[in-house]
């Protein structure tokens, strides 16, 4: 029950966004819409951003699915960028507000769990330090996140698959490229901020 209550109130958020920016949007607006009692919205969420934190979990985790390996996090990512355009109202909306970070410490999260386990399974067997392991994973998020925040802030104009074409092209082989770059230097490095 808790779930379809939290979608619920998600949905109706998702709705006012069509026709009205977040900073036009109350508590009420939304209880309302979803004909629940104000005490329930806050039994669930601290506040409207704490739901539209749980709406880009959510999505993004449904999205990426099962999608987390080196054969497959092409197919995850192409699922993000078409939940993205799906919910096109929703993330231009709350992007173009004043929470723009909240986005994009979503799909720093998201990116990260999808990006992570190819880097793991990327590195089984080379001796890589924890360190330089997260060193790749971050580069690789950052690189993705920042082509995906440009995406939005262009209007969408490629298509998902269009997207995930480039990159996946451009990615093949980087990682592994990147793990032999670190093990042929030697070198220790410090934890990235």
């Amino acid at each position: 029950m808790s779930q379809i209550t939290k979608k619920a109130m998600a949905e109706a958020l998702k709705h006012l966004l069509e026709t009205r920016p977040l900073s036009k949007i109350t508590i009420t607006d939304i209880t309302q819409s979803c004909s629940i009692n104000r005490m329930t919205f806050y039994y669930h969420f601290q506040d409207i951003y704490d739901l539209i934190d749980w709406i880009c979990q959510d999505e993004g985790e449904r999205a990426i699915g099962e999608n987390r390996d080196a054969a497959t996090w092409q197919e995850g990512f192409l699922n993000l960028c078409r939940s993205v355009l799906e919910n096109r109202s929703f993330i231009e909306n709350v992007y173009h507000s004043v929470q723009r970070e909240q986005i994009e410490n979503f799909l720093y999260r998201v990116t990260e769990a999808l990006i992570g386990p190819v880097v793991d399974e990327e590195t089984a067997g080379n001796l890589l330090s924890e360190v330089e392991r997260q060193w790749i994973i971050d580069f690789y998020k950052y690189a993705l996140v920042g082509v995906a925040i440009n995406w939005v802030k262009t209007d969408m104009k490629q298509s998902p698959e269009e997207l995930t074409n480039i990159l996946s092209t451009m990615l093949n082989g980087q990682i592994a490229l990147a793990i032999q770059n670190f093990q042929s230097s030697g070198s220790t490095t410090k934890q990235p901020k």
